[in-house]
């Protein structure tokens, strides 16, 4: 399986993961498509959050830390509730897939 961008493919690893991170934002509505979502303002701020972590961090947040960092960021949202609305397949794992990055260790980083 690869996503094709504008002409250039991406390769991906079997479960669809890239498997070099690509913070370019024309792949990410690619693989949103692909997962069957339709993206909307709040997935793009997970999009951007996610790859703010994997830049700083080296790699992707778990669920709870996920929630966690979100929540620092803006406690008006019940973070933990959008982000199964947002990305209802493991929220970090399906977020993380759609911000273009690589597959996140265990059960979805640190």
């Amino acid at each position: 399986m690869s996503y094709v961008v504008n002409g250039t493919e991406f390769e991906t690893d079997e479960d669809g993961f890239l498997v070099e991170a690509n913070f370019n934002d024309d792949i990410v509505p690619v693989i949103a498509e692909s997962e069957g979502l339709k993206l909307n303002d709040d997935h793009w701020t997970v999009v951007r959050f996610m790859r703010e972590r994997y830049q700083e961090d080296g790699q992707t947040p778990n669920f709870r830390n996920m929630v966690a960092l979100l929540e620092e960021q803006d406690d008006s949202i019940d973070w933990k509730k959008k982000l199964y609305e947002l990305f209802p397949q493991q929220p970090n794992r399906q977020a993380a897939k759609v911000a273009g990055l690589p597959k996140p260790f265990g059960k979805g980083g640190y």
